[in-house]
């Protein structure tokens, strides 16, 4: 299992045409670390089940890139910047604008429908769409924390409970 893992996500960035060959060697060095098994493990999270296991490859890559409004580079990153950054290498989709912009682009679609790759809306200010994340499976989700930068969290907390909106799928 382990080995179709490691195969799968060494293999992978090769078979994607749209990627250019800096992302696919970015992509290559970071599964040569080999920590991304332990790294999903602990987060519940099973890659090799993954519809798009190039997108994990891609979270995997930008856990840890601190926090910055209005950022979209490893420097620092906000959360629809990290969304798109998500969906631009992941997809080869070009989104742009804030968390409440990329709602218009979304079919909505409700939590017990999420499927890995949809973006997730949360209305923290103001009761309005102010927070994106990006849905992994089993709960989790990816997304760029004003606090913690990058990180994995889980539905499921108190806190992403209170304010999650809708799940919203690209049309």
């Amino acid at each position: 299992m382990k080995l179709r893992i490691i195969l799968i996500l060494l293999l992978f960035p090769f078979f994607a045409f749209a990627q250019s060959k800096k992302t696919k060697q970015k992509a290559t060095n970071s599964v040569k670390k080999l920590g991304i098994e332990n790294f999903y493990a602990n987060h519940q999270i099973q890659p090799d089940s993954a519809c798009s296991p190039y997108l994990y490859y891609q979270v995997y890559d930008w856990v840890g890139t601190r926090y910055k409004y209005a950022g979209n580079t490893k420097k620092g990153i906000d959360c629809s910047g990290f969304v798109c950054e998500m969906y631009r290498n992941t997809y080869c989709i070009h989104l742009s604008g804030g968390s409440k912009d990329l709602w218009p682009s979304v079919k909505p679609i409700e939590k017990n429908e999420l499927q890995e790759g949809d973006i997730l809306f949360f209305k923290i200010r103001r009761g309005q769409i102010s927070h994106v994340g990006v849905y992994l499976g089993n709960n989790k989700f990816a997304h760029a924390s004003v606090q913690s930068g990058v990180i994995i969290s889980d539905l499921n907390e108190a806190y992403y409970k209170k304010y999650f909106f809708k799940g919203g799928r690209i049309l």
